[in-house]
């Protein structure tokens, strides 16, 4: 048999995060990391990650959520687009319900929150490889929490809430599409596609895009 360490399927990773000395550190952590990995691709804003990494051809992207100008949500799914093959890991500060279900319903696989270690980091990269789903333990907690709340009446049927229109553009929304995505694609004005969404989250008794893609899809209560 051929040596196990000449078995696994090299991975190239590409990074998005605007702050120089983290950037540095990852991409150190990253070319350290071993034979089968290979740091493919640094972007400091979205901008630059969605003109260069198409023909860099990541396997992984890592991505950092706040960002100059387009922020990384946006950037998921834009990259998610542009790469269908794509696995994204997001690395960030923010903690919030708000922000791990946007990104997920964005696109990513995985949210990570900093500061992050080699280890965490490899560990992370370990479980793409073998098909997992990579989430800091706060975060994994919040969502469990979430999935463990009661449904209510008000929650039970979101297809009877709302109209077929509202009910066409939260489909949308729930595929990560932006909103000048949809405008486009139904045909409307994008300050349409606004007012319907905000009636959509008054009927649905939600403050957000996630929160709204949540229940869509069964999982908030």
């Amino acid at each position: 048999m051929k040596a196990t360490a000449r078995s696994r399927k090299l991975l190239n990773i590409a990074l998005v995060e605007d702050d120089a000395d983290l950037a540095e550190s990852i991409r150190l952590m990253l070319e350290n990391a071993g034979h089968d990995i290979r740091f493919v691709g640094l972007a400091n804003s979205a901008e630059q990650a969605l003109a260069e990494f198409p023909g860099l051809k990541p396997d992984l992207v890592l991505m950092d959520l706040k960002l100059p100008r387009m922020q990384g949500i946006e950037c998921v799914a834009r990259l998610t687009t542009l790469l269908p093959d794509v696995q994204i890991v997001v690395i960030t500060v923010f903690h919030d319900t708000e922000a791990v279900f946007e990104s997920l319903a964005a696109g990513a696989l995985g949210y990570l929150t900093k500061p992050i270690t080699s280890d965490q980091l490899l560990e992370a990269i370990r479980e793409v490889r073998e098909g997992g789903a990579p989430m800091s333990s706060a975060i994994a907690r919040r969502i469990v929490q979430t999935f463990h709340r009661p449904a209510t009446n008000s929650q039970a049927d979101v297809g009877d809430q709302l109209s077929p229109r509202e009910l066409e553009i939260l489909h949308l929304l729930s595929k990560g599409c932006l909103q000048k995505e949809i405008a486009d694609e139904i045909q409307i004005a994008y300050s349409s596609v606004r007012t319907y969404t905000a009636r959509i989250y008054k009927k649905l008794h939600v403050h957000s895009r996630a929160q709204a893609v949540a229940k869509y899809n069964g999982t908030l209560a």
